[in-house]
Order: structure tokens, then C-alpha cells, then sequence
């Protein structure tokens, strides 16, 4: 993967939170994932943007 299109620029993620909860996000670069510790969900990320869809979400294990 081009390593451009795995980062996440530090301000939007300052302005991103859950949908769900409104809560904050963490960025995973291990997984490529914006996770919600509140909600339990990881947001993918594709071609450097994104996905903010519940439906989209990967749900953590406990």
C-alpha cells in the first residue's frame, strides 16, 4: 500500500469523531483504522479517506 494513501493528516482527525457516539477517535496504523473505544467499532480507511459508516464498521473484540 502506498505509504501516502495509510496516513491520516493529524488535523482531521482532530475534527472527526464516532457517528455513533460523538466520542473521539484513535488512529490505528497498524490496521489502517480510526477506532472508537466508546463504541467499539473501527472505521476503516480507504485510499486515505475515511469510511465514517456504522455499517462500514469493524466491530472490536472484548
Amino acid at each position: 500500500m502506498d505509504e501516502k494513501l495509510s496516513r491520516v493528516d493529524p488535523k482531521l482527525l482532530e475534527l472527526l469523531v464516532c457517528p455513533l457516539t460523538k466520542g473521539t477517535l484513535r488512529y490505528d496504523r497498524e490496521h489502517n483504522e480510526l477506532v472508537s473505544e466508546k463504541a467499539r467499532l473501527a472505521y476503516p480507511i480507504r485510499d486515505g479517506i475515511p469510511i465514517m459508516l456504522v455499517s462500514e464498521a469493524r466491530r472490536l473484540d472484548d
